[in-house]
């Protein structure tokens, strides 16, 4: 990545392999993460809100917690690092990973 003081979405989105609807989204979830906008009101990023957003998708995609689980560990609240998802949650969240994996996939194919 190359180092920049401000990133627009899209270069969020490249560097983080989310969506930019996703990054909206945790926007409105997670307070922390408040990008401002430019002149051209377009959300500029910085380096900080970047870590942010990969810390916050290895919470939810690689360690399989709820959002509000991943709000409390940012938040610093104690969570177990492992906490397991009910099933109905699980299931919610691995078809959503499923469906942007085929998107990926149709997108490189």
């Amino acid at each position: 990545m190359q180092e920049k003081l401000f990133y627009k979405i899209g270069e969020v989105s490249q560097i983080t392999g989310l969506e930019a609807y996703v990054l909206r989204f945790w926007e409105s979830e997670f307070p922390a993460l408040h990008p401002k906008k430019s002149k051209g009101n377009q959300r500029v990023y910085t380096k900080r809100e970047i870590d942010l957003i990969l810390q916050i998708k290895k919470l939810l995609y690689e360690e399989g917690m709820t959002i509000a689980g991943a709000k409390k560990k940012i938040g610093g609240s104690p969570v177990r690092s492992g906490q397991a998802m009910q099933a109905p949650l699980r299931d919610e969240t691995l078809d959503r990973v499923r469906r942007e994996l085929e998107e990926v996939l149709h997108i490189l194919s």
